[in-house]
């Protein structure tokens, strides 16, 4: 019986009787056909475990049924390790425990779908910052352990900690037929005591794997671990006598084709007391692979390579700042870095009194070898993480490129894994990259390059055309020529990513038929009906099977917005999974409140790829409830649009989406309450007495929910009409001598007039005559709602009413405005006056640097703030405030994160408890620790979010004021620095 053969409803209703739910919904079964391949396959269905106890339960199931099983972590496999058709078990839900921290061994017992950062965290805290778990893959701010042990994953840190093999001590297993083993590193027994079954086939697999290792003595010693990176194929060596019959990590690599991996024990290592990163330029990734026979001598716990267009990538993405500490960074001869970290162990290794001469030793001895450009070091720990993050984000970055400044990377370049992970002996790195720099130009494609260059580990993204039955034939031709070339230099196909459906088909040309017999004899073992991840490893199919750009329908669909073609601008996403990050960055805030990945970026674009590929008609794709469900949550904070490393913008998919969705329909009431508010917003100004009473009594909840908002969330207090003229009118006009213009929002007048006059007097301190305009509108609430046609139409007279001949800066007051006339504008209405006006704006915080290059100084700043930016300034403007204020002496406490308001989703009814949970994040927290601060605001949603939580938690205490409040020279409101709060 195969996977399909028993419907889902059928096994749904099987698995409830065990007390076990799964999850078919056309929606979630869409979330979980993709993981960071390039592959498709929809599974049967999804179930999140809550225990090992659960998972043996539904192996024993599908053992019954003959329904494959496949184990899943953060899902960011790169050579299709983590879907198929059957049912896929996502353990990074509920399995995410440390149970167990033994300074003394130095090892940790984890249930495998914790994320390794979290688990290397766990260990520093419980072990005083003394130990941590090594591998650092890319991914490892999502990727898991359970992941890492069935890749045999690796990370930056390999030169020096190896494999996730070295450090595993034992696997807690559930079998394939849902049986509780420990493998350990001498042999297999029972996880419980008295578990009679579990005894007897402990008994069964030792003898069976003895035979299997007796059988291939000479094969496992001669043909594996040849090379620090041989990770393709089955581990058969650690069975060896010599290797002491170590069945624990014998299984780590086997990408959970032999065992699901509920929990494992592992060793742990010290923590760099004394880390330096070491940045050297070079002309071309081979001048630097060269290098790294002078460089491994230091012993450095990291090796990286980096080629100039994911730097570049980098820079167009978030920032020039992002990567101005780089050495050669204005040399247009240099084109690859290498990133080395040394630490106090690699001083001791040259008898260097400390690590900074070891640096210095090391730099002379490269530039004596004549190839490095230049070098710098790199001691602090902010601006180590900043480099760090290029290379981190890699693998998204070198997929899509961004560089203004090379035309080869245009708006369509797209790159692809495949052939991501070759591996060779490190002193024959550079000849192999020569080699396969002629491969490439061979087979007229690029690829941009990056890896481990310490441990020999090259990882590219490849221009193959996947979309096409001729391009998909031109990849497995290269691919076959690319694994003929890896052997031929002593190479492994991969390096720590696996084989699964990328690379399984072209193990025979890397091993022996008698050791491909092996892997089959080791796979029918553990797993003899063969359903535990079938076609990894052994009987695998072609590899251009399931790719997911085959046979998508080639259709026109239509949009507002510049997304040509739709379906592949909702391909951006490639499924790397930083929107599954928990800390860092902003993006993904749905995702960090509710740990659902159809709340995730990813989640929600793998939605909409499927919508692309199985509606029937573009009408009825658009019409699609499944996509509606996955963006409901989409807090369009834009965040991702600079935090994913591809740049998916789903804040401008789910507005192009809503647009569609809901033409010629009703809408939801919040889209007519919310969504046209600057329409309506002069009559309350009129009305506001009454509307502020209203909202103050017990008909609030009867007029909230009237307008489709939360009677929960707190309502702003509406400015009345004399308040509006009072504020407006002390500002002066712009005139022909106006040096810059003061854009005064919907927002500013309806609920912040006052920010008028402290805006105007923050920004004429420097001696510029200041001009406010406030009869155009930056048609954001529109937008957010999907309303394109009035959108653009509002758009029209704004540009028209700005577009005045000159390059004047526009500032505005509320930065989300700012951010829909910087990027929306452009982009809605298209024309060389829209990008002349949006090439004018900036948010108030972006234009404070400019203030203080012209001189510009505050009199009084207080002593500590808190600072939450807004997610559309971090998104579209990234402004320097902490920076500006620390350099004029205010200690800056960040809540880096979304307020939860965002906009209208925070008002809207069916957000309120996601809205508190984002809040939860960052913000709460920051005002719990810093009662009595400032808190700056810009954004009205983030202030509005502080004056909630004030009222609803007794230990926030806070209020939310705009930057030009903090600055405003006339009278400062807020203590002064050295002055008492």
């Amino acid at each position: 019986m195969t996977s399909r053969s028993r419907p889902a409803e059928a096994v749904a209703g099987d698995l409830a009787a065990l007390g076990i739910e799964l999850e078919y919904g056309a929606r979630r079964l869409a979330e979980y056909a993709y993981d960071a391949s390039n592959y498709r396959v929809r599974p049967l269905g999804v179930v999140f475990p809550r225990d090992p106890e659960q998972v043996a339960r539904v192996a024993g199931y599908c053992h019954t049924h003959g329904i494959a099983l496949i184990a899943r972590g953060g899902g960011t496999s790169m050579a299709g390790n983590a879907i198929g058709d059957g049912i896929v078990l996502d353990l990074s839900r509920h399995l995410h425990r440390v149970h167990d921290i033994d300074p003394a061994t130095g090892t940790a017992l984890a249930e495998s779908g914790i994320v390794l950062t979290t688990l290397a965290r766990t260990a520093q805290e419980a072990t005083h910052g003394r130990l941590t778990f090594a591998p650092d893959p890319s991914s490892a701010s999502r990727a898991t352990l359970g992941g890492a042990i069935g890749n045999d994953a690796c990370g930056n840190h390999s030169v020096r900690h190896g494999r996730t093999t070295d450090h595993v001590e034992e696997l807690h297993l559930v079998t394939a037929d849902g049986l509780q083993l420990t493998a350990t590193r001498g042999g297999l027994h029972a996880t419980r005591a008295g578990d009679d079954a579990a005894a007897t086939r402990a008994r069964q697999l030792t003898a069976q794997l003895h035979a299997l290792t007796d059988r291939n003595l000479a094969e496992l010693r001669t043909g594996l671990e040849t090379i620090p990176r041989q990770v393709s194929g089955y581990h058969l060596a650690k069975l060896l006598p010599e290797n002491g019959f170590d069945v624990a990590r014998a299984l780590v690599g086997s990408e959970g084709t032999c065992a699901i991996v509920v929990a494992a024990r592992v060793r742990l290592v010290p923590v760099a007391t004394f880390p330096l990163l070491l940045c050297v330029a070079y002309r071309s990734v081979s001048d630097a692979a060269r290098d790294i026979t002078t460089v491994l001598p230091y012993e450095p716990s990291a090796v990286e390579g980096i080629d100039r267009k994911i730097v570049a990538t980098m820079a167009a993405r978030r920032g020039p700042h992002t990567i101005t500490a780089l050495p050669g960074i204005d040399d247009p001869a240099c084109t690859a870095w290498l990133f080395i970290d040394l630490d106090e162990h690699s001083a001791v290794t040259h008898s260097d009194p400390d690590v900074e001469s070891a640096a210095a030793r090391l730099l002379d001895e490269l530039a004596v070898a004549g190839r490095m450009i230049a070098g710098v070091t790199v001691p602090g720990p902010a601006a180590r993480k900043t480099l760090w993050r290029i290379r981190e984000d890699g693998a998204g970055l070198s997929s899509r490129l961004a560089d203004p400044d090379d035309d080869s990377v245009g708006a369509g370049y797209e790159s692809w894994p495949g052939w991501e992970d070759a591996a060779v002996a490190p002193e024959r790195l550079a000849d192999y990259l020569d080699d396969f720099t002629g491969l490439l130009q061979r087979h007229q494609l690029t690829g941009v390059m990056y890896g481990h260059f310490g441990a020999g580990c090259m990882h590219v993204r490849i221009t193959f055309d996947l979309r096409s039955a001729d391009g998909r034939a031109a990849m497995e031709r290269f691919c076959t020529d690319a694994a003929r070339l890896v052997v031929a230099h002593g190479g492994s196909l991969s390096g720590e990513h696996g084989d699964g459906r990328a690379r399984s088909a072209l193990l025979p040309i890397m091993y022996s038929p008698t050791m491909l017999a092996a892997f089959a004899e080791f796979k029918r073992i553990w797993d003899p009906g063969g359903l535990l991840n079938p076609g990894s490893i052994t009987d695998p199919a072609p590899i251009t099977a399931d790719l997911l750009l085959a046979d998508v329908p080639d259709r026109d669909w239509r949009t507002e917005f510049p997304l040509k073609p739709f379906a592949g601008t909702v391909q951006r996403c490639i499924g790397v999974g930083r929107c599954r990050t928990t800390t860092g960055g902003v993006m993904c805030p749905s995702y960090r409140a509710t740990r659902d990945e159809k709340d995730s970026t990813r989640g929600r674009a793998r939605v909409l790829q499927e919508m692309v590929r199985t509606a029937g008609t573009v009408d009825a794709g658009w019409r699609s409830a499944e996509a509606a469900d996955a963006l409901d949550l989409c807090l369009s904070c834009k965040a991702c649009s600079v935090d994913c490393p591809t740049g998916v913008d789903m804040a401008t998919f789910k507005s192009e989406f809503l647009h569609h969705h809901h033409a010629g329909r009703l809408r939801p009431l919040a889209h007519y309450s919310l969504g046209w508010m600057p329409a309506w917003l002069p009559v309350a100004g009129v009305a506001a007495p009454i509307v502020n009473a209203v909202l103050d009594s017990p008909l609030r909840s009867v007029a909230t929910r009237a307008g489709g908002l939360d009677p929960r969330r707190s309502m702003p207090r509406f400015a009345t009409a004399r308040e509006r003229r009072r504020h407006r009118r002390a500002a002066p006009s712009v005139t022909a001598a106006t040096d810059v213009i003061v854009f005064v929002d919907s927002f500013t007048q309806a609920f912040r007039p006052h920010l008028i006059g402290a805006a105007t007097r923050v920004l004429g301190g420097t001696g510029q005559a200041v001009g406010c305009t406030s009869d155009a509108c930056c048609a954001l609430t529109w937008i957010s709602t999907g309303q394109l046609t009035k959108a653009r139409k509002v758009l029209t007279r704004t540009v028209t009413r700005l577009d005045d001949g000159t390059d004047r800066p526009i500032v505005v007051i509320e930065p989300s405005c700012a951010a829909a006339l910087r990027k929306d504008l452009p982009e809605l209405v298209g024309t060389d006056a829209a990008r002349r006006v949006a090439a004018r704006v900036h948010s108030f915080a972006d234009h404070l640097p400019q203030l203080i290059e012209d001189g510009w100084r505050p009199r009084n700043v207080p002593e500590v703030v808190t600072l939450q930016t807004h997610c559309h300034d971090y998104a579209t403007f990234a402004p320097r405030t902490r920076e500006v204020l620390g350099d004029l002496g205010v200690k800056v406490r960040t809540a880096d994160g979304c307020c939860g308001v965002a906009g209208n989703f925070g008002f809207e009814r069916g957000h309120y408890e996601v809205s508190v949970a984002v809040a939860e994040q960052a913000l709460a927290p920051a005002l719990r620790a810093a009662p009595g601060h400032p808190v700056i605001t810009d954004g009205f949603s983030c202030a509005m979010s502080v004056e909630h939580l004030t009222a609803i938690d007794p230990g926030i205490r806070s209020t939310g004021i705009h930057l030009a409040e903090l600055l405003d020279p006339a009278p400062p409101h807020i203590p002064a620095k050295g002055r008492p709060s």
